[in-house]
């Protein structure tokens, strides 16, 4: 899928984090990628995250409630005809045509992708006003939403009490939309959002992407530095000499405990590493991806030699960092391998693409081949089955 006359150098200058935009049927030809059927039958499944959000009354005496999945069949037949809406996590991991539509948006870096969630929504339903901390493309997939934005909001913006729901107390639309299928409505972080069904059958796609906080990266940056700390690094004062106070903490010692702790966290090498593991690591680590049989080491390499293409699992998370001339580190699913020679060009194709051919002279070094075996075991990628 690709997006027809749209200006990505113009969208990223004058909305990308800026402002929300309508994108009316940018697509050569919209086709919705999933059957609404098909997703009640995700939102069934143990492994699968699913919520179902729904509202009784009107006004200030509307009352918001939530359900987490799994569910069954059952309770889809009893939920009526309005006002309710499905949501499914993570639908990428598990539809390839879903997984697709993340392509036309990959003028954003790959390790800013979060996931594609996809709703189902009953006339009249939404998840109400509320905000996020990430930016999202809503796609609108079938029949029809009524969306509407409103002024910014931060930590101080009032919410509704609710143990679940993080909803706004107060919404003000400052602009309105009605989405048909195929339009798109891309929304920044903190800036409000009220999207409600208009008539059966609406399907919407949020594409979304991450971006760590601040307090995020210090507290999982340390949590790894802690684990290589020894316990006797200690601070040491050989030195010392009788204190005019007793009672005071001199600036020379604060200047050292400050310097043991800033030190261990300074190494800027170190920090890109652990980054690129944290940030590739599986959103979902309890589902195994590892195939049923592992491909011996002759095998595959009849198989590269042949020219086959890779494809990557949809729910893995690839990227790389440049070390040094020539070299490269790798990150797939919260591990790092580090790529020389051949087999850089190896990398940056599994970074860039979903489907890699392998028959242009791609992957002949014994290094590659490994590479490839131990993203094959992990479930990572697969071998493209020949029909």
């Amino acid at each position: 899928m690709q997006l027809r006359d749209f200006d990505i150098d113009a969208f990223l200058r004058t909305s990308w984090q800026k402002r929300p935009v309508v994108i009316r049927d940018p697509w050569t030809a919209w086709t919705n990628p999933l059957d609404p059927d098909e997703l009640a039958g995700l939102a069934c499944e143990d492994d699968v995250e699913s919520r179902i959000v729904l509202r009784t009354g009107n006004g200030a005496n509307g009352i918001w409630k939530l359900e987490h999945g799994p569910f069954t069949e059952a309770r889809f037949g009893k939920l009526g005809k309005a006002r309710w809406t499905l949501l499914v996590q993570a639908v990428d991991h598990q539809v390839a045509d879903v997984a697709a539509l993340i392509a036309p948006f990959r003028f954003v870096p790959n390790w800013r992708v979060d996931d594609v969630m996809v709703s189902y929504a009953a006339d009249g339903g939404g998840v109400g006003p509320h905000f996020d901390q990430y930016d999202v493309f809503l796609v609108q997939g079938l029949g029809q939403r009524r969306w509407q934005v409103g002024a910014p909001c931060d930590a101080a913006t009032p919410l509704l009490p609710h143990d679940d729901l993080r909803l706004l107390a107060d919404f003000a639309a400052t602009e309105e939309w009605l989405l048909e299928p195929g339009d798109i409505l891309y929304v920044p972080p903190g800036v409000p959002h009220n999207g409600v069904a208009v008539g059966d059958d609406c399907m919407t796609y949020s594409i979304g992407f991450r971006a760590p906080s601040r307090s995020e990266l210090i507290a999982h940056w340390c949590e790894d530095v802690l684990d290589g700390l020894a316990d006797d690094d200690r601070y040491a004062d050989p030195d010392l000499v009788r204190p005019d106070n007793p009672g005071e903490i001199p600036g020379d010692t604060i200047a050292a405990l400050h310097a043991m702790v800033t030190d261990a966290l300074r190494d800027r090498d170190t920090f890109a590493r652990w980054f690129g593991r944290h940030n590739t690591a599986r959103k979902y680590p309890e589902v195994d991806w590892q195939p049923g049989e592992a491909v011996p080491p002759g095998r595959l390499r009849k198989m590269m030699a042949r020219g086959v293409a890779l494809l990557r699992n949809p729910a893995s998370r690839f990227a790389f960092i440049r070390t040094g001339p020539g070299t490269v580190q790798l990150f797939v699913d919260g591990d790092g391998f580090e790529c020389s020679g051949h087999t850089v060009a190896l990398a940056e194709r599994l970074c860039a693409q979903d489907r890699i051919e392998l028959s242009a002279g791609l992957a002949t070094s014994d290094d590659d081949l490994a590479l490839i075996a131990r993203l094959l075991a992990g479930g990572s990628v697969a071998v493209e089955a020949n029909d």
